[in-house]
């Protein structure tokens, strides 16, 4: 096996130069320890109770993670160093040593160089070396295909590399069904199938067709350096035991199971998933790419599909005001996987139960009927980093998903989903790249979100920015709904220092669980119309020093920062619900243009906080009229007001200052610790 990084090295990193805080669901005291020393050495200040400041998450690369060796490019060989094998039907002429026909199949027994090319009908390539040496296939213009098992298996070896010759087309596949030697036996289980580290490459092409379960399976690693691969799979398309590593290549996949995966769900410095680049098109029934451990993208173009796409999610109602309960989601994200414990791609079927033992039984079997296969984008147990990229995700369930931690530090992402567009247990963190989230049921969550960069815009039919917490039930299919594993305290924190970040919501816009701290950037929020949500939900405090915030939508939970803010802020309500696109037009007794603002929804009430806001001025807000500047997600940043009306002159003297028509105000009997509002129960 290749020396890429020792467990205990690669649990360092992950654990410390990933997680951010206690807030990890599995973190222990040990790596709490170890990660104090390295949040302490980036910036990152942890509370005794989990909370975070200051957050930065940093971002794995593939180089930390997995390492290429000489061997895994090489694509060189000669004929009078090699052993030429020309398949011809139902036989094979080898011309040279270490490799045998026999029976229609070609075995092959020492390291060494083979060269294959022409068809073989119905019969198996078998490598079983026992000196542990490195074998060197080159599929040179290759049909192989057995009718009753893999077509290609690697028994034993020290390590197998596959080269796609240039400008051939190799083709591989097997049949619906396998017959092993015994009951006991069930390998090998894919079209292509390892038991060693196994590496292709090459500028060739190769197909892969996988009618019995998996494409290419290796039980060590499995490294694509380049090259053209076409799988189509009855089951998962690519698979690997104890890493799955991309240098590059053009992979298109269409898998009844999962695209790609690792499994290793027992050693914490393996399982995972690493790419440098590379050209993917990935149509699964079940998650698109899904780490059993780190899932670490450095570049690329990716369009996944799952589980038929965003219309094939679950119909759900979201939080119409009800209450600040936990949320309701589906658990892990693991389509009823428990956390450390091995995921198939269906779920698992309990055996009848005696009658007897039924009245005892009958929730544990009721919520085990009620679990569904995992149907995400991007998937993993721990930690995701996402560092550029370009990405389209189509998802029945959650977009990018993961049980720990997700960083993104630039990249395109376009998003559509049936559920959440980007989920962690724990933090998410945004500091660069351009999100678009144009479906969604919650557009971002997690236990605590940091925000310093990047451009985001969402849309959601319940909250756009969730920190731990809301609420989710399904409507459709019956059955309990399991629960996201978050838990409401006042560590859990969405903070904002950067970047863009617009919100169309149908529930709350920015809903956070714990509190808001926001120091630059621009936030937008428009809707809820809905008079049970506001664009702004706290349950803490909501402390603003910094950067622009505008948020429209109804006035029934109206909150506002909080009036211990540094920075001032003006809460308008509105006499009547203003339609969408009417003007927001603020500026100072000077004539000075404030902002100007065209809600895309139905509003009654709008926050304004901007740095220009200052002690003891005085200001006039305006309705409607017409500007000449064009806007950039309903903001105008110049040009010309005119035709408005006025709706109300005043002087700021607090922190936050409330306003109607009338003029200055009181806070509305929403509001909750440190000025801000609350729903009420």
């Amino acid at each position: 096996m290749d020396k890429y990084i020792t467990g205990s090295k690669v649990g360092i990193l992950l654990l410390c130069a990933l997680l951010m805080s206690a807030c990890s669901t599995n973190s222990t005291t040990a790596q709490s320890e170890a990660l104090a020393d390295t949040t302490a050495a980036s910036g990152t200040t942890v509370t005794q109770d989990g909370a975070a400041t200051g957050v930065q998450l940093a971002s794995a690369k593939l180089t930390d993670l997995v390492t290429f060796d000489e061997d895994d490019s090489n694509t060189s060989w000669t004929a009078d160093q090699s052993t030429d094998i020309a398949l011809a039907g139902t036989s094979a002429v080898i011309d040279g040593t270490g490799a045998e026909s026999k029976d229609g199949s070609v075995t092959i027994t020492a390291a060494g160089t083979y060269v294959l090319s022409g068809k073989l009908n119905d019969g198996q390539i078998v490598i079983n070396n026992q000196d542990d040496g490195i074998v060197h296939l080159v599929l040179n213009g290759v049909n192989i295909s057995d009718s009753d098992n893999a077509a290609i298996y690697i028994k034993e070896a020290g390590k197998v590399i596959i080269t796609l010759e240039d400008g051939t087309e190799n083709s591989v596949s097997d049949g619906v069904t396998y017959v092993y030697a015994d009951e006991a036996t069930d390998e090998p289980s894919a079209a292509i199938f390892s038991k060693a580290d196994l590496t292709i490459n090459g500028t060739g092409k190769l197909s892969v067709s996988a009618n019995y379960n998996d494409g290419i399976t290796s039980k060590d690693d499995l490294k694509i350096m380049n090259g053209t691969l076409e799988i189509k799979a009855a089951d998962d398309g690519m698979v690997g035991k104890d890493l799955v590593a991309v240098q590059d290549g053009k992979l298109s996949i269409t898998a009844e199971g999962d695209g790609i995966k690792s499994t290793n769900d027992t050693e914490a410095d393996k399982g995972f998933i690493a790419i440098a680049a590379g050209t993917f098109d990935i149509k699964a029934g079940n998650d698109g790419i899904q780490a059993e451990t780190a899932l670490v993208i450095d570049d690329g173009t990716y369009t996944v599909v799952t589980g038929g796409g965003n219309v094939n999610g679950e119909v759900k109602t979201g939080d119409l005001g009800a209450g600040m309960g936990m949320r309701g989601d589906r658990g892990q994200g693991t389509g009823g996987k428990t956390p450390g414990t091995s995921e198939t791609s269906t779920p698992e079927t309990k055996p009848e139960m005696p009658a007897q033992e039924a009245s005892t039984t009958k929730m544990t079997t009721t919520t085990t009927e009620s679990e569904t296969a995992s149907t995400k984008g991007l998937k993993a147990g721990g930690d995701i980093s996402i560092n550029n990229g370009m990405f389209t995700i189509d998802s029945a369930d959650d977009a990018v998903h993961s049980n720990s931690n997700i960083a993104i530090t630039d990249g395109e992402l376009h998003i559509q989903t049936g559920d959440d567009g980007i989920h962690a247990d724990a933090l998410v963190a945004i500091s660069g790249g351009k999100i678009d989230i144009t479906k969604s049921y919650e557009g971002i969550e997690g236990a605590n979100i940091a925000i310093s960069g990047g451009e985001a815009n969402v849309v959601s039919s319940d909250d756009g920015v969730n920190v731990a917490g809301g609420n989710d039930e399904a409507t459709a299919g019956g059955g309990p709904q399991e629960q996201d594993q978050f838990s409401e305290a006042a560590a859990n924190v969405l903070t904002i220092s950067g970047g863009m970040l617009t919100v169309d919501a149908a529930g709350d816009g920015l809903d956070s669980n714990g509190s808001i701290v926001m120091s630059g950037g621009t936030v937008i929020v428009n809707g809820p119309t809905n008079g049970g949500n506001g664009s702004l939900d706290f349950d803490g405090s909501f402390e603003q020093s910094g950067g622009t915030l505008i948020a429209a939508g109804s006035s029934g939970m109206a909150q506002a920062p909080s009036d211990t803010s540094s920075q001032h802020a003006i809460s308008m309500t509105f006499p009547q619900t203003q339609k969408a696109g009417t003007l927001v037009h603020l500026e100072d007794s000077e004539g000075n243009t404030i902002l100007t603002f065209a809600p895309s929804k139905d509003y009654q009430s709008v926050v304004i906080s901007s740095p220009e806001l200052k002690d003891g001025g005085s200001y006039t807000l305006y309705s409607g009229g017409t500007s000449t500047d064009s806007e950039v997600n309903g903001l105008y940043t110049d040009g010309d007001y005119t035709g408005g009306t006025q709706i109300v002159a005043f002087e700021i003297t607090s922190n936050i200052t409330w306003l109607n028509e009338s003029g200055v105000t009181t806070a509305n009997t929403n509001q909750g610790p440190g000025g801000g509002g609350r729903r009420n129960p």
